[in-house]
Parts: C-alpha cells; sequence; structure tokens
C-alpha cells in the first residue's frame, strides 16, 4: 500500500478511537450508557440511525439483487424512507421517547415489559436478541471481513480478528453514545462514497437516460435469448440458470416491476418490499434510537436528515446495480453482470474493482467498512443490553451496576457473534437467510405489542403475550415448512417430510410476515378484548404526561 493508504487507514482507526473515548469521557450513568444520556443531537441521531439500518448486507447483498432483478427494488427505497424514516420518526418516535421517559425503560423489551407491566415480555424479549441477533450480526461480520481480505490481502480470521477488536473497543468503552458518535462518522463516509459512485457510474454508461435505455437491449441480448434454453440443462445456481429463473418468475427486463402477482412479484413485494421495509419498524437496535433525543422537534429535524442518507444508500446502489448490467455489456464481450461477476454477492465488489479507479475503491472500501461497523457496534450494544438490562437483571442479581453487566453481555454475544463468523464464513446463504428470520420474528411477535403499546390502552398484558406467542409459532412454522428460501435452505422439512416445502404453487413466496402479523395483530385485539383491563394506575403513567 501507498504512504497516503496507510496515513488514511490510521487517521480513520484514530478518529474512531478518540469518538469511543469521548463516548466514554460522556458516560456517567447507566441512561448514558444505554440510551446515550437522552440528549443526541438530531444529526447524530438521524445518521446514526441510517448506518445501523443500512449495512454490507444492504450494499452488496441487495446491489446484487438489483443486478439481477432489476429497478423494482426501487419499491423497497420508497418503503424504507416511507415507513422506516417517516412513519417511524414522525408517527412512532415521540411516543416511543415519551413512554421511555415515563417507564424509565432504556431498551426496547424494557419499555414493552414495563408498559404492560410483564417481566415474562422484556426477558422474552431479550432472548429473542440474544439468540438470533449473532447470526445477523455474523452476516454483517463476514460480509465486511471478506472486503478486508480481499483489498489487503491477508487471512481471513486476522481480518475477522482485527474487524471484531476495534468494533468491541469503542462499544464496551463509550457505549451507546460511542456508538452512534461513531455512527455518524461513518454515515458520512458511506453518504460521500455512494454520491461519488452513482456519478461515475451515470457517466461511465452515458448518462441516466441513456443507462436505462441501454438496459432493454442488454436484457434483450443477454436475458431473453434464454427463453428457448431448458432449464434442466443450466447448472444451479449459475448466472445463466439465475437470469432464467427471473424469466420463469415473471420479469420482463430490469426497467419493469415482474408480472402482477406472479412468483417474482410477491417476492420482490412480500419479502424484499415489506419483509424488510415494515420489519425495520420493530427493530430493537433501532427503536431504542428514539429514546436518545430530548424532544420531538429533534426527531422533526431528524426526519430530512434520515430521509436523504436512505435515498443515498439505498436508491443509489439500487440504481447502480441495475446499470452494472450495461457497463459489462459493453466492456466485457457482451455479458451482463451475472454473468461476468459470476453471481449475485459478487457483483458490486467485482465492479468496483475493475471498473472503477484504485482510489475510487480505496474510499468504497471505507464505505464498506463503515457500513459494517456502524451496523455491527449497535447490534452489539443491543445483544449486551438484552443480556444484562433484560435477562440477567431480571432473572438473576440486581446488586451489579446496568453498565457492568451490560459490557459483559456485549463481551460475551461479541464472542458468539465472532465464533460463528469463523464457523459460516464458507456458508453465507445460512447466515443470509438467518438475517432474514430475524427481521420476520422481529415484525410478527413485537409489532401488535409494540404498536398497541403506544396507541391502544385497552390492550392487555394477556393480549401481548397471546400476539407474541403466535407471532413465534407462525412465522416459525412458516419459515421451517413453507417459504421457498428459508425452508430449503434450514432442511428441517426436507428433512421430516422429504420436501422442500409443504405447500406448493405460488403461495411459498409470500414472505412469512404477510402470514404471521395479521394474525398476530387480531390475536392481539380479541384476547384484549376478551380479558380484564390493565390497571387504571399503569395506564395513566403511561400515557399521562
Amino acid at each position: 500500500m501507498s504512504l497516503i493508504e496507510n496515513i488514511i487507514i490510521i487517521a480513520y482507526l484514530a478518529a474512531l478511537g478518540y469518538l469511543g473515548f469521548l463516548g466514554y469521557k460522556q458516560t456517567k450513568n447507566s441512561a448514558d450508557y444505554l440510551i446515550a444520556g437522552g440528549d443526541t443531537h438530531p444529526f447524530i441521531m438521524a445518521l446514526s440511525y441510517g448506518a445501523t439500518f443500512i449495512s454490507t448486507a444492504a450494499i452488496v447483498g441487495f446491489g446484487g439483487v438489483a443486478a439481477w432483478l432489476g429497478n423494482s427494488l426501487l419499491w423497497l427505497t420508497f418503503c424504507n424512507i416511507f415507513i422506516g424514516i417517516f412513519v417511524a420518526f414522525v408517527f412512532l418516535g415521540n411516543p416511543t421517547r415519551k413512554l421511555g421517559v415515563r417507564l424509565n425503560a432504556h431498551t426496547f423489551p424494557e419499555l414493552l415489559g414495563k408498559r404492560f407491566d410483564s417481566k415474562f415480555i422484556q426477558v422474552f424479549g431479550g432472548v429473542l436478541i440474544a439468540f438470533f441477533m449473532p447470526l445477523y450480526a455474523s452476516a454483517v461480520l463476514i460480509g465486511g471481513t471478506e472486503f478486508l481480505v480481499a483489498y489487503f490481502h491477508v487471512d481471513y480470521h486476522i481480518a475477522l480478528l482485527v474487524m471484531s477488536v476495534v468494533v468491541t473497543g469503542y462499544v464496551l468503552a463509550g457505549g451507546l453514545k460511542g456508538v452512534m458518535l461513531t455512527d455518524a462518522l461513518q454515515g458520512v463516509i458511506m453518504f460521500a462514497a455512494m454520491i461519488i459512485l452513482l456519478v461515475m457510474v451515470v457517466n461511465a454508461v452515458g448518462g441516466m437516460e441513456a443507462g436505462f435505455t441501454k438496459l432493454v437491449m442488454v436484457w434483450d441480448k443477454t436475458v431473453a435469448s434464454l427463453a428457448s434454453v431448458d432449464m434442466k440443462t443450466l447448472k444451479p445456481g449459475s448466472p445463466d440458470f439465475m437470469m432464467k429463473l427471473s424469466m420463469n418468475w415473471g420479469f420482463e427486463g430490469w426497467n419493469k416491476m415482474p408480472v402482477f402477482l406472479s412468483e417474482g412479484w410477491l417476492f420482490v413485494i412480500t419479502t424484499i418490499t415489506m419483509g424488510v421495509g415494515v420489519g425495520v419498524l420493530a427493530q430493537p437496535q433501532l427503536v431504542v434510537r428514539f429514546m436518545t433525543v430530548k424532544s420531538k422537534n429533534e426527531l422533526n429535524r431528524a426526519v430530512l436528515i434520515g430521509g436523504i442518507f436512505i435515498i443515498a444508500m439505498t436508491g443509489i446502489i439500487f440504481l447502480v446495480g441495475s446499470l452494472t448490467n450495461v457497463w459489462y455489456y459493453e466492456f466485457n464481450e457482451g455479458k451482463n453482470a451475472l454473468q461476468s461477476a459470476g453471481g449475485v454477492g459478487k457483483v458490486i465488489p467485482h465492479f468496483i474493482n475493475a471498473a472503477m479507479p484504485k482510489w475510487f475503491a480505496f474510499i468504497f472500501l471505507f464505505a464498506l467498512i463503515s457500513a459494517a461497523m456502524s451496523t455491527l457496534s449497535s447490534q452489539f450494544h443491543a445483544m449486551g443490553t438484552a443480556i444484562g438490562r433484560d435477562i440477567f437483571e431480571q432473572i438473576g442479581s440486581k446488586k451489579y451496576s446496568s453498565m457492568m453487566v451490560t459490557r459483559v453481555g456485549i463481551i460475551v454475544m461479541i464472542i458468539i457473534s465472532v465464533s460463528l463468523a469463523y464457523v459460516f464464513d464458507k456458508q453465507p446463504a445460512i447466515i443470509a437467510r438467518s438475517t432474514a428470520i430475524f427481521f420476520a420474528l422481529c415484525a410478527s411477535i413485537f409489532l401488535p405489542t409494540y404498536f398497541g403499546g403506544l396507541f391502544w390502552k385497552r390492550m392487555t398484558k394477556k393480549g401481548a403475550i397471546a400476539s407474541m406467542a403466535v407471532g413465534t409459532v407462525v412465522t416459525t412454522f412458516w419459515l421451517l415448512f413453507v417459504h421457498f428460501q428459508e425452508a430449503k435452505e434450514l432442511g428441517v422439512c426436507k428433512a421430516l417430510f422429504g420436501v422442500n416445502s409443504l405447500l406448493s404453487g405460488k403461495i411459498i413466496f409470500v414472505d412469512a410476515m404477510i402470514i404471521a402479523l395479521p394474525l398476530s395483530i387480531i390475536t392481539a385485539i380479541i384476547v384484549s378484548l376478551m380479558t380484564k383491563p390493565e390497571d387504571e394506575k399503569l395506564i395513566k403513567k403511561c400515557f399521562e404526561d
């Protein structure tokens, strides 16, 4: 590496160290460590929220999916902005913040548990986070580590250890204050890299309008030509197999939505758009961000910042992913992106190294590392609070301070996450499925209780518990025995019944959340109306200023 590259890397690590130290100096009590003292600047809060939401999986994974399925993924950008930012900040943010203050709650499970005066709800939420989020964190760890390996040509295990140690340092020392300060820096780096990437890619394909026009031609030349090819003659998982599969699913071009209610339409709308777009509302590491500001004004000011950031992160990478097909066709002997890169997950890394100058590859590396670290730090903090605050303090001794217990919890969960990243580094499909499972479970289990807890005084503890139970059972069944992706990858249905799914037809393309969430909502309403209302003192404490 050049001297300049070494200097930049040292400066980056020094900045992270300084921000972690700043968080440490500003952390005086458990409220500072768990919710950043409740007085975070809206700019810091918005960037932290966005940087936590967007990981390497979003940039590399969904960028590659956009190269495969095209601009239909832009519906996810719309959903992320409207639901993940506007609805979350404007309608959920302030009620969450106010309820957290009234109940002195410092974690998402604690907020739900105190709202319904139920240790079970708090402990169950903590267990869910502690059980599934390490797999989610492992996916991010693996993505970030692979890029370190590819760029610096170092051993995978050394790269994984270095990344884990760096993130562990500032999370342990600075708590959520340190996490959010470093998130803000990393968010700025990610934003700048994406803007530069968009400009360079649009220029490379001759402009945005010309690029979209060329996409039609490239589809006809490289994908539509496979119409007469027998699917059985193609190697499963190969680029041609994937492109032929998209045609069978109802896709007719990268600039078009798939045929209405086709397999592809159900996959894009229910799994990608709704699964991620709605599931974000119940992500524990994101909900806690609303408790870090001191008033509604800060949340309102954060909306625009968060919206612009999400447009830059998801909108740009989806457009770029789709337009890579044009660049590869023009500069790689008439092949599309998947055919050139060798697979969905390889498109963005391959494109950056093949099409972009070396100086930008270095900048983009920092964007990806920043995306990984910002998400990881929030995940480690959320897992640590789940172990310490939501589980240990509820069922164990309370003679230890929350900060100490949480720090121990963070260390334990980091060890588990890093161990999984060592084990699954050659099996990324398992981790990717675990990420999808976590989103589906959070939405189906937490959302009815979360919404009801904020806006419906008549919702009862029994209604909340019943709703969470139904969400857990239905989501688990659907993922294990029905949905075409998870059921096949997990292999339980195949082992028990000899088939990948108990059902057949288009229904297997419907995401688990689409089935489980309505049933969970109905359960919450019916059981709450059938059971005795909660104590009036609790209701007053939760809803009266």
